[in-house]
């Protein structure tokens, strides 16, 4: 091999390392310019001897970091610049008031409640206000080290702008990475869906309750992901010239929700169909089927974010062409389900990965719901005792304020450390604080011990530099996956600043943790004692707000059925709330086992509705993915279909009215009816039609039954 052949094999091995372990993985690449940052502006001041300088304007990117939104580099302007302004405000603040414990006290009330406030007027202003906050913080933890009051307020501001800026012109250089990278992430979080769905083909009664409580969680990471891609999707339509340039990204967004409402579908009851002997090699190639189309979307993730061309998989044709034999070849006579309605299903999602690349570059372009109140309203709405975000403020405010009256009281010299543990560990809900409270204290008990020892090894000025550094990349590479880690290693980078600062690093890790125990502990209490927002009690408006959605989306089917509509966005809308609705449902359930024993009250009913109300979820996904087909409701069954919206309408007016909802008797003749005519039928498509119409009957039923005793209790 000559040198020539030589330097362009090795050029293009580092192109390729940079793309599959960079490129590739989002958070990586926010750690990488986080790192990179701090280390240009770190290491020239320790060079010549300014430590100060260089951690504080690394500790002003770290900010700048956490505080940065997902926008088109247009609306990032405006936010880097909201960003360098509150963080002037927020430090300059802190200097000039702390002389003056009474004014100081105020001010942290009053910013607080204000940044917080402000955070809820939307996602640009979620993250630069928690940033003003820590930064505030950061300012009170380096005051007695800083030479004059006006160094802080400068140079916090100063690093936030330097990563911003840095980040700016990545993203200038590739504008539209952002899209591609929220889209990536909810093709991967569908994929992990699809994998998780898999195992249901075939499987038991038993282990379907694990599996479905997995799937759960995965519903849940899915839908957010689908909120932030629509939330970026908004911000580049409100700043480019031709909203054409969007098209390609719009209709991938579409895809997804296309593919999940499939994925999602329930079309038989699993643990049923299991147990007959002449499907098991029908529902084991259904579960392969599935396996390789959750391959196929973790593909288009990857194509995304490495700029490749997807390709499909070639051996989804050949296990679709398997399936259909299979089942053709089943006897008309057999007692085992007819499958051909769900292998449709999937068969529709392969078709619709195959021709993702196929879109079409004229007609209607696809539109995405937007949330049409200006900052006024959302302003107004937040302004009452009963908001969850204005409650919030006010917990956060009460913790800060307790956290410095004990400062003053004990003359604690690192005691910010207390405000700086409770802005992390207090959340909105008693479940999520209490959550964050163990993970807070185990990664800092765990960085401490770690830090310690790491530091023994890297005694120099250059080694602490660089575990700084490391720590704050492996820092933000766990940031979004696993909260516990990232603490460790934000600990561990908290001993390195602190011994490039003043050679304290280790010294202080003793009162640090004695801090980080108080502030959770002050967080925990006060989420437990003002408002607590037990789950038990917010469960049956969760419960009516989730069968409404259910109603709208059961509506909205039955509309498109009746009449096909050019645009869709209603109807995805009216999917989207559902699955919103549902979640919300499974997560007051879930935050309900983390609360005090004597306040999990109807916890087996809220096990119940969640499961039940998620069954229905699926069915109505089940009938919404057949919209394609042509004259898919007959004429006798669109009565029926129509019989049970009609009952869902009555129990969602009931709830809402606090009536009673219990189960009628003409849904019960309704089912006890449609049971016997699914008897007389002959096994087939139009017999599966009818097991779906039932099983949204008797889920709906059951759904009723389980509120109406809720609703005595």
């Amino acid at each position: 091999m000559n040198k020539l052949t030589l330097d362009r094999f090795q050029g293009k091995g580092w192109y390729e390392f940079l793309v599959k372990n960079l490129w590739r993985y989002p958070n990586r690449l926010l750690a990488l310019k986080a790192a990179i940052a701090m280390g240009l502006l770190l290491i020239p001041f320790l060079f010549y001897g300014a430590g100060f300088m260089g951690v504080t304007l690394a500790l002003g990117a770290l900010a700048g970091a956490l505080s940065e939104t997902d926008d088109h580099p247009k609306g990032r302007v405006k936010a880097l610049a909201l960003t360098i302004i509150s963080f002037m405000i927020s430090s300059a603040s802190v200097e000039i008031l702390r002389p003056f414990p009474i004014l100081f006290g105020i001010g942290l009330i009053g910013s607080t409640i204000t940044f917080i406030i402000v955070g809820g007027l939307g996602e640009r202003y979620r993250g630069v206000t928690f940033g003003a906050l820590l930064v505030a913080i950061y300012t009170m933890l380096g005051a007695d080290l800083s030479p004059n009051w006006y160094w802080q307020p400068l140079l916090l501001p100063a690093g936030a702008l330097c990563y911003g800026l840095l980040s700016l012109l990545l993203l200038t250089l590739r504008p539209n990475r952002l899209l591609e990278e929220q889209l990536a992430q909810a093709f991967e979080d569908l994929s992990l869906y699809m994998k998780e769905k898999a195992r249901l083909f075939p499987s038991d009664s038993k282990s379907q309750e694990k599996i479905r409580g997995r799937l759960a969680t995965l519903n849940i990471q899915f839908i957010n992901s689908l909120e932030r891609c629509k939330n970026v999707l908004n911000s580049y339509s409100d700043a480019v010239d031709d909203p054409n340039a969007l098209r390609p990204y719009l209709h991938k967004f579409v895809l997804l929700q296309s593919l999940h409402e499939r994925a999602s579908s329930s079309h038989e009851r699993y643990d049923l169909i299991s147990d007959e002997a002449d499907n098991t090699e029908i529902l084991e190639g259904l579960g392969q089927l599935l396996l390789q189309l959750s391959l196929a979307t973790h593909e288009v993730s990857k194509s995304l974010l490495m700029g490749t061309i997807y390709q499909h998989p070639v051996a989804l044709k050949w296990t679709i062409a398997a399936l259909k034999d299979k089942i053709a070849k089943q006897s008309h006579t057999t007692k085992s389900t007819n499958l051909s309605l769900l292998l449709q299903n999937l068969t529709q999602s392969h078709f619709s990965l195959q021709n993702m690349n196929y879109y079409v570059d004229s007609g209607l372009l696809p539109k995405v719901d937007r949330d049409t109140k200006n900052l006024w309203q959302k302003l107004r709405e937040q302004l009452s005792w009963t908001h969850p975000r204005f409650r919030y403020a006010i917990r956060l405010s009460t913790c800060f304020l307790i956290g410095y009256l004990l400062i003053l009281a004990f003359d604690l010299e690192k005691g910010y450390w207390i405000l700086l543990t409770s802005l992390f560990v207090c959340q909105p809900s008693y479940s999520e604080t209490r959550q964050r409270l163990f993970q807070r204290i185990v990664g800092t008990l765990s960085g401490v011990v770690i830090g310690v020892s790491i530091v023994q090894l890297l005694p120099t000025v250059a080694g602490q530099a660089v575990l700084m550094l490391v720590a704050a990349y492996a820092f933000f590479v766990w940031l979004r996956k696993n909260y516990a880690i990232s603490v460790v290693f934000v600990t561990i980078f908290v001993i390195a600043a602190f011994n490039l600062i003043a050679g304290k690093g280790v010294i202080v890790m003793g009162a640090r943790m004695m801090d980080t125990i108080i502030g959770a502990l002050l967080a925990i209490a006060v989420v437990r004692f003002m408002w607590p927002d037990w789950q038990y009690k917010r469960l049956p408006n969760l419960l009516s707000s989730a069968l409404e959605k259910n109603h709208n989306y059961f509506s909205a089917i039955l509309l498109d059925y009746k009449e096909s509509q050019e645009d869709d966005l209603n109807y995805r809308i009216a999917r989207y709330r559902a699955h919103q609705a549902d979640n919300a449902l499974a997560l007051s359930w879930r935050g309900m086992r983390l609360e005090p024993k004597k306040h999990q009250k109807f916890q087996k009913h809220a096990f119940t509705l969640t499961y039940l109300n998620h069954a229905l979820l699926s069915y109505l996904s089940a009938l919404g993915s057949h919209r394609d087909i042509k004259n898919y409701i007959s004429d006798d069954q669109w009565e029926m279909f129509l019989s049970i919206e009609i009952e869902l309408r009555k129990a969602v007016s009931g709830l809402q009215k606090s009536e009673s909802c219990a189960s009628t008797q003409s849904i019960k003749t309704f089912i006890d009816d449609l049971g016997q005519r699914i008897t007389d039928v002959e096994r087939g498509t139009e017999r599966q039609k009818l097991v779906l119409l039932y099983n949204i009957a008797e889920v709906t039923e059951q759904l009723l039954q389980e509120a109406s005793e809720l609703f005595q209790e």
